[in-house]
C-alpha cells in the first residue's frame, strides 16, 4: 500500500476551533475543536474524497495520481505543522 503526504493548511477560527484545507485535494474542508481533532477529520475527509474519485471513475488531482495504490486503499498521514 502506498502513502502520500498531503499538505494541509490549518487556521485558527475567530469563533474558536480550527479549519483544515488542502490546495492539492480540492473539496477537503475539515473543522474541529483542536488541531489534532481537525487533522483526524481532515484525514477521514481526504480518504473519503479519494474513494469517491475512484468509485466515480474521476481522475485524481495531479499530486495524488502517482500515489495510487494497487489495492484501492489510501492512507494519508498528515504531519503536524
Amino acid at each position: 500500500m502506498k502513502e502520500v503526504l498531503l499538505p494541509i493548511h490549518i487556521e485558527e477560527l475567530p469563533e474558536g476551533g480550527y479549519l483544515a484545507t488542502s490546495e492539492e485535494l480540492p473539496g477537503l474542508v475539515a473543522q474541529g475543536r483542536t488541531v489534532a481533532e481537525t487533522l483526524e477529520i481532515a484525514q477521514d475527509v481526504a480518504v473519503g474524497l479519494i474513494e469517491s474519485y475512484l468509485e466515480h471513475g474521476d481522475e485524481l488531482p495531479p499530486k495524488l495520481r502517482g500515489a495510487m495504490p494497487s489495492l484501492g486503499e489510501v492512507r494519508i498521514p498528515i504531519p503536524l505543522p
